[in-house]
């Protein structure tokens, strides 16, 4: 299951972790289009990071491997390997028709009138915020048969990308000669936003300053923003995660991993230009396939001591989380069937990174894994070692060292207290405080504090250009339950206990005396931000009227804030030593191997492209497609018991199926956790299937992409038209997705 998600910790630089798998790569050399498409760049000596990737390793010298900038793509290779060359319209299309779900996920446009399909796993947050104990979408599914029928989500934004613009040389150039790093990081946080408000200015579009390459280079992307999105159909949970935790990460899988909304303007179906022509049979075994959608965070350009940091510190220290939580929730859950749709997308969550995790540390503790990485990161240094306009590129792997030792100094007080979701997916408390609450007290702190302050210097939350997505979120009439809440917090404040020790001065002034129990039950039951009415009110405040409302989680979050604002002062300065140390040997990377591909995966939209195929495991050659004859034997193998049962509709309606219709198929496209929800589609740019999640043997590949046996798992469009037509009677929507009138 592939989901976009916040993690708790790891500082190599500011990007995403994500809410789940992954599927990565390195990079071979063959991007002379990148290198004509980008000469301009090369007037100034700081943008040569834009043309440079990691040192190729794969198994393959003609392995599909590549998550490519839509400003950069990989025309060359894609003609000498497959005789296909897509035109700027070909590109421009598909691009316009993929949209970023800003809660974490990818998807596509479907048809003219704002039908955007995407996973189940993606919109699930939304169905839970959707639901009641009257009406479990998450669990029954849904389906408006009118547009009159179709529900409005609470506070989802998606994002379509309209136009990229490289910046590299703006947000660099303010980055004088001899600041210190707490100075530097100033400055380049104040020319981005900027750059930001400037942009969103002049094009009322949504605008974003992306780092890529650590630092080597920066793009503005500007999005069309939509945020009145409507729930059109959902099927149950149970087909789309049939199988269950068993088969997560597995291959043969049979998914029904879809979900379509629609997206309104003006109260209205928005009308898209540009929007994917279904294609009802899929596409065929060995087919060219394309991936666009919005990979999270790969850490294929890391050195090889951040990529120690990753296996012996931040790894384990997140899967211990994953674990106490998965635990927490469990329990919980098994009290009730309301408590179990309560906590249902987050335990659902926590264990897909339990598993994803566990497979990414199995990966970096392989000594065969351990040694590419060596050989990679060997053969780049001695490369450059014997040059002397290299010298800033051999000390920048001491300064990054050195900058990382200070980042996990910082790392307990920055993860327990500061650390929060990007803006680009949103805004969460930090490990110590979990859940919603405390979550909207710190937001309604710090505006009223940022705004106060020039728009270059505030945190990057709370720019003018980020406004409107945060006002969404913070507005939204999410359902709050105490018991969860006081559930949730009680254990993070346990948690934070355990790890500082109850003499600690912060946490004893945090828990003001009492048990993590009774201090929560205290925080939730006295708090008034439940009421997203009082939440607006108190958000137009300044910080003396907010110090007189009172409010406990108020108070709370004003209690630890210059603590936390501290932490994040020293991460934000060893983070501007590593960005600079990461753009020296970019620059010395591109001059001793060439322009080599694509930069890390940055939650922003990205082309991969493969072929359709299976893969041999222990022998024995596992097909590229499964179908629905599959899905029904699976069923009777396993009784009809859960995880592998059927809703009642899919026993009575089997009949009517074609039971050779192709349900899911895989392919080698490369793709990560965010990518969930991204159209695949052929070179007639025809949607043939939804990518949702990736084998057991993708989880290591993070750092080090192989063709061997990884693969992307997709739900093939054949499937979702049986389905819809002769199992959910959606006639009206398959006539929508295939164009008939």
């Amino acid at each position: 299951m592939l989901v976009l998600v916040s993690m708790t910790d790891y500082q190599p630089s500011q990007q995403l972790l994500q809410k789940t798998d992954t599927f990565p790569a390195t990079c071979p050399n063959c991007a002379s289009i990148l290198f004509s498409a980008m000469s301009k760049v090369f007037q100034s000596l700081s943008l040569f990071g834009i043309l440079i990737g990691a040192v190729g390793i794969t198994t393959s010298a003609l392995a599909d491997e590549g998550m490519w900038l839509f400003n950069a793509p990989p025309l060359q290779r894609l003609k000498e390997k497959y005789q296909f060359d897509p035109s700027p319209q070909w590109l421009e299309h598909l691009q316009k028709a993929s949209v970023r779900f800003n809660s974490g996920g990818s998807g596509s446009f479907v048809s003219p009138n704002g039908l955007v399909i995407t996973n189940h796993h993606v919109g699930a947050d939304t169905l839970q915020k959707m639901g009641s104990a009257e009406h479990n979408y998450l669990r029954d599914g849904f389906y408006a048969k009118t547009q009159a029928e179709e529900i409005k989500s609470t506070d989802l934004e998606l994002n379509v990308l309209m136009s990229i613009e490289d910046v590299t040389a703006r947000v660099t150039g303010a980055v004088k000669p001899g600041m210190k790093s707490d100075q530097a990081s100033a400055a380049r946080n104040a020319a981005i936003a900027a750059i930001e408000k400037e942009s969103k200015d002049k094009t009322g579009l949504r605008s974003d300053v992306v780092t890529l390459y650590q630092g080597g280079a920066y793009h503005l992307y500007r999005y069309k923003r939509y945020d009145d999105v409507r729930l059109v159909f959902a099927p149950e949970q149970q087909m789309a995660f049939f199988g269950g935790d068993p088969d997560n990460f597995e291959y043969p899988r049979y998914d029904l991993d879809i979900c379509l909304f629609r997206v309104y303007e003006n109260g209205q179906p928005a009308k898209i230009e540009h929007f994917l022509r279904f294609n009802p049979n899929g596409p065929n075994d060995r087919e060219l396939i394309f991936v666009s959608g919005s990979p999270g965070k790969t850490d294929r350009q890391l050195t090889l001591d951040e990529m120690t940091d990753m296996r012996d510190r931040y790894l384990p220290y997140v899967l211990n989380m994953f674990y106490r939580r998965e635990v927490l929730e469990s329990a919980y859950s098994e009290r009730s069937f309301e408590n179990a749709r309560k906590a249902r997308e987050d335990l659902f969550g926590d264990q897909n990174n339990r598993k994803r995790y566990d497979g990414y540390l199995a990966g970096l503790l392989d000594p065969q894994i351990w040694s590419t990485l060596e050989a990679r990161e060997r053969k780049l240094r001695d490369a450059i070692a014997h040059d002397s306009k290299f010298k800033s590129a051999l000390s920048a792997y001491d300064r990054i060292k050195r900058a990382q030792a200070e980042i996990v100094k910082n790392a307990p007080v920055y993860n327990y207290l500061e650390q929060e979701r990007p803006v680009t997916v949103g805004y969460r408390a930090p490990r110590a405080f979990a859940g919603n609450l405390f979550k909207y007290a710190r937001v309604l702190l710090r505006a009223a504090d940022e705004r106060t302050k020039p728009n270059g210097e505030r945190l990057p939350t709370f720019r003018d250009s980020a406004r409107e997505s945060l006002e969404l979120e913070l507005f939204s009439d999410e359902p709050i339950y105490d018991d969860y809440e006081i559930l949730r917090l009680t254990d993070s404040l346990t948690d934070f206990t355990s790890a500082f020790g109850p003499d600690n001065p912060v946490v004893k002034k945090v828990l003001a005396g009492k048990s993590p129990h009774a201090r929560a039950v205290e925080l939730v039951s006295g708090t008034k931000l439940k009421d997203a009415a009082v939440r607006k009110d108190l958000y137009g405040k300044d910080a003396a009227a907010l110090q007189s409302a009172h409010d406990p989680m108020i108070d709370l979050a004003r209690m630890i804030d210059a603590q936390a604002r501290q932490a994040r002062k020293t991460y934000s300065a060893q983070d501007e030593i590593k960005k600079q140390a990461y753009a020296d040997i970019a620059k010395a990377r591109f001059s001793v191997e060439g322009a080599s591909s694509y930069p890390d995966a940055t939650f922003t939209l990205r082309l991969s492209y493969g072929t359709v195929r299976g893969y041999e495991q222990d022998g024995e050659q596992i097909p590229a497609f499964t179908d629905f004859a599959g899905l029904y034997q699976r069923v009777a193998e396993h009784d009809n018991r859960p995880p592998f049962d059927l809703p009642k509709r899919w026993l009575d309606k089997k009949s009517n199926l074609n039971l050779a219709t192709k349900y899911d198929f895989v392919s080698d496209a490369d793709i990560i956790g965010g990518n969930s929800g991204s159209p695949v589609v052929n070179k007639a740019n025809e949607f043939v299937g939804i990518i949702f999640d990736g084998n057991i043997q993708s989880l290591a590949a993070d750092c080090v992409y192989t063709d061997t046996q990884a693969r992307a798992v997709s739900v093939d469009s054949a499937a979702i038209i049986e389905a819809l037509r002769k199992v959910y009677d959606a006639q009206p929507l398959v006539d929508e997705l295939t164009g008939a009138r």
